[in-house]
């Protein structure tokens, strides 16, 4: 019988870039395929362009050159260029860099060391070179390792730091960039750095009103007063709540990062309102109807940030420096002072917010009793399990790695959801089957949510009641059969979110699942298809003695063929809102009275449809 050994031999220690190769998710949280905001191909090109921002923080450069044509990624700043005898050191050597001198870099958006050095790690291909003092540099890696080692050369060009690279497929798949996350992340570099330009893919991008141009762009319906921007030494705020909506919507930042997640700064931020609020008006007014319908941006500076994640999305700090007062009371000063004599000048804002108070408040006594019931409905359709298949880990399981891959698929139907079922990760997916075709919330109150038992089991398994801070799972597929019931399906569901829960469009959290449309296969081959163009290339690949198979429901597929779709090379159609868009004016057009408008959309589009049959 053979015994493994443990001797001297079986240590070994790892290089850098094999490290970060064998662990990626340690540096850039998960891989995913790009069709997520939070997909590690956006944390590279992140991790880049946060060392262009740090120089401009500093004063050097006015203007960041970013481009993204097939999967190559460009970034070209005009700061003062990294040193051109420490090139190669500061993206290949961990714990390398300018930012450990807080003389330096003050206040950086991250002081790891690590960013540029996994993203050569993580890359097929990566390029830097940096333009100083007349002089250049240029050094090329394939996968972290050194292939071209240029001398210094002379070189008029304006100085700053240029770094193309491709993310590599051995660790990504089959993996894209989407135009609308990119142009998001770079619009948030704007706002919260004024004066400064961004040209992405020849479109230029600027902000002269910080977080105020923020909350404009991404508010899509009326305000009840005119957006309140305070600013003071470290920290920008913007608050305004909308009309007929009622959950909270927040965006925070901590040096110019976005945190998704949230973390210290933005619970400070929601409790000092509530105490402020409570103060001007002397009413111990409850905290949620307070902040119902809220739409905030709060963005602080940290010397030293701590955040719980190598991604830096969620702020663990709890002092503004080393040694120095909390981030709790730092923000409620500056809310208690700021936000209070505003209110006193602005008498009309201060009446708009109290009746808007007023207003949750009758609401919510008019529906503690519906609220009751409908927990009660809820609880007891969990102990049955009639509707939920639940899985093992969440969204909010904030120290289990696996948070980020929780997926629930909404389905309809029982075949459906049974094939998904059998098929499924039961660690990361869980399945919510519908009963029939939703009700059209279009227009309703959220009332409705607590009196229709579909809307009110669904809300208690993603656990947004009170808003996404505790949502349990990072993907919400809509898992719906490629008809026109199916679409209409969709469409319903879509509206119930956008309607109640907007914030889960707009924070990237909810898909569309892509499910083939064809298979066509011999008795060597099977190929399945998600388009008219993919079977026709199919039919030329197998070439003569194949067969094609019409799915026309998921119900169809089953589960042994399931598994192919819902795996690690799941197709997922992001549901995004361009700022351009309204939420109010997209859901009045496709839920609305409108049927003339729709009638005839439907007959343009209706070849669509034909083309599959």
């Amino acid at each position: 019988m053979s015994k493994n050994l443990y001797t001297e031999d079986s240590i070994r220690s790892l290089d850098w870039k094999e490290h970060i190769r064998l662990r990626p998710g340690m540096y850039i949280g998960k891989m995913g395929d790009g069709s997520s905001q939070d997909d590690g191909i956006y944390i590279l090109l992140k991790e880049v362009i946060d060392n262009s921002i740090d120089e401009y923080v500093m004063g050097n450069g006015k203007s960041i050159d970013i481009s993204i044509k097939d999967n190559k990624v460009t970034v070209r700043d005009f700061g003062r260029g990294i040193p051109l005898g420490k090139l190669i050191d500061c993206v290949s050597k961990i714990n390398t860099g300018a930012k450990y001198d807080s003389k330096v870099f003050k206040k950086s958006v991250g002081l790891n060391g690590v960013g540029t050095k996994a993203v050569n790690a993580l890359s097929s291909y990566f390029n830097i070179k940096s333009i100083r003092d007349g002089k250049s540099k240029s050094i090329e890696f394939t996968r972290g390792s050194l292939d071209v080692d240029e001398k210094v050369i002379s070189n008029s060009s304006r100085k700053g730091t240029k770094i193309v690279f491709v993310p590599d497929n051995q660790i990504f798949g089959n993996y894209r960039f989407v135009d609308e996350y990119v142009e998001k992340m770079v619009l948030n570099y704007c706002y919260l750095n004024t004066g400064l330009t961004i040209n992405y893919n020849s479109n230029k991008f600027f902000s002269n009103n910080g977080l105020l141009d923020l909350l404009k762009d991404n508010i899509d319906s009326d305000t009840l007063y005119p957006i309140i921007h305070l600013r003071g030494n470290d920290i920008e705020v913007a608050i305004t709540h909308i009309k007929n909506k009622y959950t909270e919507q927040y965006f925070s930042f901590v040096n110019g990062q976005h945190t998704i997640q949230g973390g210290t700064h933005q619970n400070s931020f929601r409790q000092a309102i509530v105490k402020t609020i409570r103060e001007f008006f002397g009413k111990n007014y409850d905290a949620n109807d307070i902040r119902q319908s809220i739409s905030a941006a709060v963005s602080i500076k940290v010397m030293d940030p701590v955040f719980e994640s190598q991604t830096k999305t969620k702020l663990g700090s709890t002092e503004i420096e080393p040694n120095g007062i909390t981030i709790s009371s730092f923000i409620n000063d500056f809310i208690k002072s700021y936000l209070d004599n505003f209110l006193h000048k602005n008498s009309e804002t201060a009446k708009s917010i109290q009746s808007k108070i007023l207003q949750a408040e009758s609401e919510r006594k008019a529906m503690s009793g519906i609220k009751k019931l409908a927990k009660e409905r809820a609880k007891k359709a969990s102990i049955h399990n009639k509707k939920l298949r639940d899985c093992r880990v969440h969204y909010n399981d904030l120290n289990k790695e696996e948070r980020l891959d929780s997926t629930i698929f909404i389905t309809e139907g029982d075949s459906a959801s049974g094939s998904i079922t059998k098929t499924r990760n039961i660690n990361t997916q869980a399945v919510f089957s519908l009963r029939g075709k939703p009700l059209n919330s279009f227009g309703l109150t959220k009332k409705i949510v607590y009196e229709n038992e579909e809307f009110n089991l669904l809300q208690s398994a993603l656990n947004i009641e009170n808003g996404i801070d505790e949502l349990r799972y990072n993907k919400i597929v809509i898992a719906t059969d490629a008809d026109v019931d199916g679409m209409h399906i969709r469409l319903l569901i879509l509206t119930f979110f956008l309607q109640f829960f907007s914030d889960l469009v707009k924070n990237g959290h909810v898909f569309i699942l892509q499910t083939p449309l064809f298979r066509v296969r011999n008795k060597k081959t099977t190929i399945y298809c998600y388009s008219e163009q993919e079977k026709q290339n199919a039919i030329e690949k197998i070439g003569k003695n194949f067969e094609i198979t019409r799915f026309k429901g998921l119900g169809e597929i089953s589960p042994n063929e399931f598994k192919n779709f819902i795996g690690k090379d799941m197709r997922l159609d992001p549901v995004i809102i361009n700022k351009e868009t309204s939420i109010d004016d997209v859901l009045k057009y496709y839920m609305g009275k409108n049927t003339s408008d729709r009638q005839e959309f439907i007959i343009n589009n209706l070849k669509i449809e034909e083309s599959l049959n």
